[in-house]
C-alpha cells in the first residue's frame, strides 16, 4: 500500500506541475506572437490550480498524511505547521490571483503587468511547497508510518476517495485536466497547432 500511496501522491504533485508550467509559458508568452491572451485557457488553469489543490490534494494531505506522521513522529511537526500554514496562504493568493486575471480581461491599464507578477509568486510558492513535501514529508512518512497508515492514505488518495471531499473528485479532475491539455498550444498541450488529441482516460490527476 505505501507504493500505491505515494505513487497517487507524486502523481497528484506531477499533475500540478505540468499546470504550473503551462501558465509560466502562457504567462512569458504573453504578447510575444501578437495574438491575443488566451482568456479561456488560462482561467482553467486558474481554476484547476485553486479547486485540485482547495477540494482535493491539500485537504487529503492535511487529514491523513500530515496527520498519521504526526502520531508517529515527532520530526516532521514543524514542517507540517509551516505546510499547512501555505495551503491557506495559497487560498488567499489564488483569490488574488483571480480578481488581477479579471482585471487583466476587462482591459485594465496596467492590469496584465499586475497578474503576469502574482501569477510569477504563486507559480513559485507551489514549486516551493511540493518540493518540501517531497524532499522532506514523504521520506519522513517512509521511515515512520505503519502499513495500516499507508492503508488508509491510499484509501482516501484513491478513486473513490473522502467523500467529505465531494462525489468522484478525481475524475472530474482528470477530465478538466485533459480539457487544459487539449487547449494549450503546443509544446505544453496539444491544442491550436497541434494534430494530436488526449483522451482524459489516459490521464491521471
Amino acid at each position: 500500500m505505501q507504493n500505491r500511496a505515494l505513487s497517487i501522491i507524486q502523481d497528484e504533485h506531477r499533475c500540478l506541475g505540468a499546470v504550473l508550467h503551462g501558465l509560466r509559458y502562457v504567462i512569458r508568452s504573453l504578447g510575444g506572437n501578437g495574438k491575443p491572451p488566451d482568456f479561456k485557457l488560462i482561467w482553467a488553469m486558474l481554476y484547476y490550480m485553486d479547486a485540485f489543490s482547495q477540494r482535493l490534494h491539500d485537504p487529503r494531505e492535511e487529514a491523513y498524511l500530515f496527520a498519521r506522521l504526526k502520531q508517529r513522529t515527532h520530526e516532521a511537526d514543524e514542517t507540517i505547521a509551516a505546510l499547512c500554514q501555505e495551503h491557506a496562504e495559497s487560498a488567499q493568493r489564488m483569490r488574488a490571483l483571480e480578481q488581477a486575471l479579471g482585471r487583466f480581461e476587462a482591459g485594465v491599464p496596467g492590469a496584465a503587468e499586475a497578474f503576469v507578477e502574482a501569477a510569477e509568486a504563486q507559480i513559485e510558492a507551489a514549486w516551493r511547497h511540493m518540493a518540501t513535501e517531497e524532499r522532506v514529508i514523504l521520506p519522513l512518512a517512509k521511515r515512520y508510518l505503519h502499513p495500516e497508515d499507508w492503508a488508509e492514505i491510499a484509501e482516501a488518495f484513491g478513486e473513490k476517495g473522502d467523500p467529505r471531499f465531494g462525489p468522484k473528485p478525481a475524475h472530474e479532475f482528470r477530465e478538466l485536466f485533459t480539457r487544459i491539455v487539449n487547449l494549450a498550444p503546443p509544446p505544453i498541450g496539444v491544442g491550436p497547432g497541434s494534430e494530436t488529441a488526449v483522451d482524459s482516460s489516459e490521464n491521471a490527476a
